[in-house]
């Protein structure tokens, strides 16, 4: 029974960590593109 009890908890932790991951990307990939609109809207100010 613990068994299937850890092997469940590992298995959302596991899903969770891979969906948790993909968003850190895409907040990454946000904060370069604003990024780089800062400098260009900076250059032409």
């Amino acid at each position: 029974m613990l068994f299937f009890i850890l092997l469940i908890v590992w298995l959302v932790a596991w899903a969770a960590m891979h969906v948790a991951g993909g968003f850190v990307h895409l907040l990454i990939v946000i904060a370069v593109i604003s990024l780089i609109i800062h400098f260009v809207r900076g250059r032409t100010a």
